[in-house]
């Protein structure tokens, strides 16, 4: 008889997606004995065991942001993500605005991970939508892309298989598989216009401005009309094109923040990301470490159900 093997699929996680998601979505009474908050740690766990389960990867990396801020999209746009700066260090370290009690719990996070093999992959000034991008492009199986970050439905490619498992709407459970089917019929445009659509729409959230008078409809008819965002300004520009004389003034009036945008918004397809091993763990990493934390943070069922879906046996370690 035959072998039969387990078709690829590399997962690539928006892990602080995910850890805010969970923090703030499960009880903040969850505590180890010493009052360590735990909610983060076990919500992450909760949904890594989920996804695995759900959605059967061969192959997994948690994508880290090690500059959450890049100093290359602040020098283009200095709004980018300035709402969500702390304070600035001596040193010139921008901290980002996150609550003490998920901030405590991020090391534990990433200690879980690593004890249980879970990859874990950053890049130097570089956001985790960044190594998502370009661990996407440098696939060679098909990809599962986990977040709640719209901007990442630019990576979206049928005839390579890469999707976006989008949690923002319903939650890791129940979240939204896009393709390019379900992109069109959400936005009215196709995955590879996504990018000029989101600069033309901008986004409060990332302190990007788009243009001013442009929102979702009119960024989607435009690119609709006239293509990528080069065709839809020299259209803005041509007296003869049909557009409305008011959206070609907004379209020109905007002509500094179209300059510079387009890098902003799109990833980056090819971030520092190193070489190491996606391959799902076929055995705990370091089980001493696994099992001090669990022991620490009382992690409980969460351990257990993470080690079950991962196929971590024997269960009795957690």
């Amino acid at each position: 008889m035959a072998e039969t093997t387990t078709p690829q699929r590399l997962m690539l996680l928006d892990t602080a997606s995910l850890y805010f998601r969970a923090f703030f979505g499960v009880p903040d009474t969850m505590k180890a004995a010493d009052g360590t908050p735990t909610n983060a740690i076990r919500g992450l766990l909760d949904f890594i065991a989920r996804l695995v389960e759900n959605h059967r990867p061969t192959h997994l990396v948690a994508c880290w942001d090690d500059n959450w801020r890049p100093s290359w999209r602040v020098e283009l746009i200095p709004s980018y993500k300035a709402q969500r700066v702390e304070f600035v260090t001596s040193g010139g370290d921008q901290v980002e605005d996150v609550p003490d009690r998920l901030e405590v719990q991020v090391p534990y996070i990433r200690a879980c991970l690593e004890a249980l093999g879970i990859a874990i992959v950053g890049a130097a000034d570089h956001e985790a939508d960044d190594v998502i991008g370009t661990l996407s492009h440098q696939a060679t199986m098909p990809v599962d892309v986990v977040t709640g970050d719209r901007d990442l439905f630019q990576l979206i490619d049928d005839a390579r298989g890469i999707r976006v498992i989008y949690t923002a709407a319903r939650g890791v459970g129940r979240a939204e598989v896009y393709d390019e089917k379900a992109l069109l019929a959400k936005y009215d445009i196709p995955a590879n216009r996504y990018a000029d659509f989101a600069t033309l729409r901008g986004d409060a959230s990332d302190g990007l401005p788009g243009v001013k008078g442009v929102g979702e409809k009119t960024a989607a008819s435009l690119v609709t009309a006239y293509g990528d965002l080069a065709a839809i300004r020299t259209a803005a520009a041509d007296p003869s094109t049909p557009m409305s004389a008011s959206v070609k003034r907004k379209i020109l009036d905007a002509s500094d923040y179209l300059d510079v945008a387009p890098k902003v918004v799109a990833v980056a397809k090819d971030a520092p990301v190193g070489t190491f091993d996606a391959t799902l763990p076929a055995e705990v990493h370091d089980p001493q470490r696994w099992l001090d934390l669990v022991e620490l943070l009382e992690l409980g069922s969460s351990a257990q159900r993470v080690m079950a879906a991962l196929d971590l046996g024997p269960k009795d370690q957690a």
